[in-house]
């Protein structure tokens, strides 16, 4: 079970690639700026109990590759990393909260796919294959 994570009732191996990017794409990831977001996305993280398995600070994008427990859903991972890093971002510099006057550093979306080495039909093919008896449909019962 090499590769698995454990907490204290779960074994698993969740990993997502994000991607989210600056409003209005500009880029304003660099220097001082990129190396302050990084490590805020490293405490956030950390604080979550994500590992970032690899990751990258563009000049208008971040992209991540994250493993994660399964009881934090993709949707709040992004929503606390880029809430907390837009606001913190912006009191640190002040050049950037008079750019982004709205107090909006982020775009609205993000990017987010599931990462995995089993293949949607190796999965159907093990269900498939839990009973000696042939099923009709899709979702059968063991009797």
């Amino acid at each position: 079970m090499d590769g698995y994570r454990k907490s204290s009732h779960t074994v698993y191996d969740i990993k997502y690639h994000v991607i989210w990017v600056t409003k209005y794409r500009y880029q304003v990831l660099r220097g001082d700026i990129a190396h302050r977001v990084r490590e805020l996305i490293r405490q956030g993280c950390e604080a979550r109990n994500i590992t970032i398995l690899q990751g990258s600070v563009g000049k208008d994008h971040i992209y991540l590759l994250l493993s994660c427990p399964p009881s934090i859903a993709p949707s709040k991972i992004m929503q606390y990393l880029k809430g907390r890093s837009s606001r913190l971002l912006q009191d640190e510099f002040p050049a950037l909260k008079k750019r982004y006057w709205g107090q909006h550093l982020w775009a609205r979306g993000y990017f987010c796919a599931t990462v995995g080495n089993v293949t949607e039909e190796i999965i159907r093919n093990y269900i498939e294959n839990q009973s000696t008896e042939r099923r009709d449909d899709i979702f059968g019962i063991d009797e």
